[in-house]
């Protein structure tokens, strides 16, 4: 990725009124020149709640905010023409747009139908729970206030399950009966008997027609938006054979290879993660939940937690060039279901861990960036305020990133509270080369090599962290130090 940093541009609780296209727009020259070189945006469809969804409840895929549909014409995000001006901002200033894909189900259906179903144990979905029976199910979506781009009529004979029976005013998960298949399909994940069935109408990837729709809506959303890569959304949910299929089928399309970073979210079940690269023939990179676990772990139990432990049973550690590190994301922020937010303190340390090393993608969270305040409901029912500040020096991190982090890396994990590592740099980039050391204890202090290149050189702390100058000796060593509780970033002058 050539030193690149992604930025996820969104959290969960981005409102209609922060305008988050004409706000991208508005802040891609500043991003770029801080050193991002690539924006993963928020899914651009239409999404069941109209204006105030976060798309991920898809309604309409062709719906890029052009339609009066569910109440509104413009997503939560905006209007077409501003989510194409957004992309074409970023562009502008040499940056990738990845686009964020649901293709798992469906949501908000025009109408029911009479549908023959099974009622399915939810704890083990390969039980079923009662005899084939007709419900009314939310499976028929003809989009009326679209009649463009795609004629495709969808039926129950394209879906798998749905999670709600209108005449019986139930939820629950019923297993349609239709043409092409009994049960569900096979996917990767085996967690609950089979993880198929996620919510709403799940999307019946054994029907061909389907299949070569959701391929001919690929091909028009790459030749509508000419995004740079995609992050497919709840990839333990769709078959593994069609995902990597689609993929091959969209970078056909495009005639380059697209970059694809997959959500296989499981913070404790690497070898999940490690069969999965295995079966789609490591056609695209996965975010690194078990690093993202341990960075959690880390802030949480303080002075008492080991260092030298960060990268152990990480995605990073085994496929470096398939891992895409992160500190949070929209799901693990607080009042999500996944919520593991890294505690504040800790932040810093993690994303210099992402950002400085050598091996992995490191994306960056909006919030972590810019702050955010929102409102919501804890586990209890109660509605609580959430306010996450910007996270201290991580401009500086990213700036670090793209001047100084080039060269040789040698690690200095000796030590349980206090870790560091060194870039040696290289001739192409002026100055380059860097010191990272960092504390969870009391103040840090060790002796690294930074490399001959930089003998009587001095380095300071690019983040105000540390006082003074430190003068890198003829053999190209010196003595580094950081803050208790804290690191510092040391460069030359």
């Amino acid at each position: 990725m050539n030193n690149g940093t992604l930025l996820q541009f969104f959290h969960w609780y981005i409102t209609p009124e922060d305008e988050l296209w004409k706000k991208l727009a508005n802040e891609a020259s500043r991003l770029s020149e801080m050193g991002i070189s690539a924006v993963w945006m928020p899914p651009a469809f239409k999404g069941s709640k109209g204006k105030y969804s976060g798309g991920y409840d898809v309604y309409d895929l062709y719906d890029l905010g052009e339609f009066d549909q569910k109440g509104t014409v413009a997503t939560k995000f905006g209007a077409k023409e501003d989510y194409l001006n957004a992309i074409a901002a970023a562009h502008k200033l040499g940056m990738q747009v990845y686009a964020d894909i649901i293709i798992n189900h469906l949501c908000g259906a025009d109408a029911t139908e009479r549908v023959p179903v099974r009622k399915v144990n939810p704890e083990n979905r390969l039980e079923f729970i009662s005899d084939t029976f007709d419900i009314e199910a939310y499976t028929k979506f003809t989009f009326p206030g679209r009649n463009q781009y795609s004629d495709f009529k969808w039926d129950f004979q394209c879906f798998s399950g749905v999670d709600c029976a209108k005449d019986l005013d139930e939820k629950g998960i019923f297993s349609i009966q239709n043409n092409y298949g009994e049960g569900w399909e096979d996917v990767s994940n085996q967690e609950l008997g089979n993880f198929d069935f996620l919510f709403g109408a799940d999307i019946e990837y054994r029907n061909p027609a389907v299949q070569e729709e959701v391929k001919r809506w690929a091909a028009w959303y790459w030749q509508t938006a000419q995004f740079n890569g995609v992050r497919l959304d709840a990839v333990k949910h769709v078959s593994p054979g069609y995902l990597k299929e689609w993929l091959q089928h969209l970078r056909s399309v495009a005639g380059k290879e697209l970059f694809a970073v997959a959500e296989f979210w499981a913070p404790e079940q690497l070898g999940d993660m490690l069969h999965f690269i295995d079966i789609t023939e490591r056609q695209m990179s996965l975010f690194d939940a078990p690093l993202n676990r341990n960075m959690y772990e880390a802030g949480k139990q303080g002075k008492d937690y080991d260092l030298q432990t960060i990268f152990n049973d990480t995605l990073v550690a085994i496929h470096p060039t398939l891992s895409v590190t992160l500190v949070g994301n929209h799901d693990t922020q607080p009042l999500q279901l996944l919520e593991a937010p890294v505690a504040d303190w800790f932040k810093p340390l993690a994303y210099a861990l992402i950002l400085l090393c050598d091996k992995g993608y490191p994306c960056v969270f909006y919030p972590d960036l810019y702050g955010a305040k929102y409102k919501g409901k804890n586990d209890k029912g109660e509605e609580i305020e959430i306010e996450l500040k910007p996270v201290k020096g991580l401009e500086e991190l990213i700036r670090a990133r793209n001047l100084f982090a080039y060269g040789m890396q040698r690690n200095f994990l000796d030590y349980p509270n206090c870790i560091g590592w060194t870039r040696e740099g290289d001739e192409e980039h002026e100055r380059s080369g860097c010191a990272v050391l960092l504390s969870n204890a009391d103040k840090g202090q060790k002796r690294m090599e930074v490399g001959k290149r930089h003998a009587g050189k001095y380095f300071y702390d690019m983040l105000g962290n540390s006082e003074g100058r430190i003068l890198i000796a003829e053999d190209g060593w010196a003595e580094f130090y950081c803050p208790a509780g804290s690191l510092s970033l040391w460069v030359r002058e």
